[in-house]
């Protein structure tokens, strides 16, 4: 099943999520199939679509630590927020034509 996570990360500037991004590397985590970064009154925002929970489990333990600890330190001050959701319909924009 598809699942969506909505994550807050500990720090507000896009210009750090472009960091994290860097250590990352350009290969995309597997099961990834969409992501979308922006900003609200509250800070940035992270939404990315999974083919699966357990794709996302693995990016997050696998690959995400270790890249937030590169760039916030060994200790940041505190884990991203995530709000997860199971997809339940899927619903895509059509062309007009």
């Amino acid at each position: 099943m598809q699942w969506i996570a909505v994550a807050t990360p500990p720090f507000g500037a896009i210009e750090q999520f472009d960091q994290v991004m860097e250590q990352l590397g350009a290969e995309e985590p597997e099961g990834l199939e969409a992501r979308y970064v922006g900003t609200t009154d509250d800070g940035l925002r992270v939404v990315t679509l999974w083919k699966s929970k357990e794709h996302a489990d693995r990016f997050f333990a696998n690959r995400l630590g270790p890249a937030f600890a590169k760039v916030l330190g060994p200790e940041p001050a505190g884990r991203p927020e995530i709000l997860g959701i199971d997809v339940a319909r899927s619903y895509t924009r059509q062309p007009v034509g």
